[in-house]
Parts: C-alpha cells; structure tokens; sequence
C-alpha cells in the first residue's frame, strides 16, 4: 500500500468515525498531494518519496505558522496549528535529534574530500540525512563543522 492510498483509507475512516479535524488535515493533504501530480503532468502518480516531500512541506508550513502566530500573541491560533502539525508528522519518519544530526554530519563530513565549498558539502550531507533532518539544522551543523 503506498502512502497515498493510506491517506485516502485514512480519510475514509476518519469520515465513518467523524472526527473532523483529522479529515480536515487528511482532505488538505490529499489536495496538496493531488496539486503536485498535477505540476508533475497528467495522470501523474507520485512516488512514496515525492509524496513525503509534500508531506514535509505541509508540515513546514504549520511550523512558520506556529511561529508567527505566537510571536503576534494568538496561542490559540498556535494550538490549532500544532494539532494539524502533529497529524502530518504521522506520515514523516521520525527526524534526527540535533546531537544524531551532529554526528552524521561529521561522518559525511569526514568521508568528504573538498569541504571548501559550502554548497557542495551541503549537497552531500542532505542526499544522506534526505527527510530525517531538518534542513535548517544541518545547514547550521554544517557551518558550525567548517567554521
């Protein structure tokens, strides 16, 4: 069963239980995962990577609106926010914590023989760590690494 046929059972036994926010979440995501397969051209079906891809965009999204929304004073509009945050992070593998991310990046690092150029390093370390890390945090890993 790929991811997207899960969502979709999912959405289906969120409609017989009635729990509307999770359907609510499921029925974005499921618009968001459709709106790629669109770019990607007609009849597209996407790939369990793509459709993490999407997944993880979603979830990034929530986190910039949790973000803004606490630094306007509306903890109520976060709360929401990270209700629907935590239904997407369901369906991501779990991310690396910033000491795991620390020592991967040290590994590639390590394996690396131009650590010269920020951006190609950057490269490297991301096709490893691909969906397990927050980019932003490798990013700064890695500068912290090079220094």
């Amino acid at each position: 069963m790929t991811l997207q046929e899960k969502i979709m059972s999912e959405i289906k036994e969120a409609m017989k239980a009635g729990a509307a926010e999770k359907l609510s979440v499921l029925r974005m995501l499921n618009s968001a995962i459709k709106n790629k397969a669109i770019e990607k051209g007609k009849d597209a079906i996407l790939t369990d990577e793509e459709t993490m891809q999407v997944i993880a965009k979603e979830s990034k999204k929530r986190k910039e609106s949790i973000l803004a929304f606490e630094q306007g004073g509306r903890p109520e509009l976060a709360e929401g926010e990270k209700k629907e945050l935590a239904m997407l992070e369901a369906y991501l593998p779990k991310q690396m914590s910033r000491e795991e991310a620390s020592a991967e990046v040290a590994k590639i690092l390590s394996g690396l023989a131009d650590k010269s150029n920020v951006g190609l390093v950057m490269k490297a370390v991301m096709a490893e760590m691909k969906g397990r890390a927050d980019g932003k945090m490798v990013s700064e890993l890695v500068k912290e690494k090079l220094g």
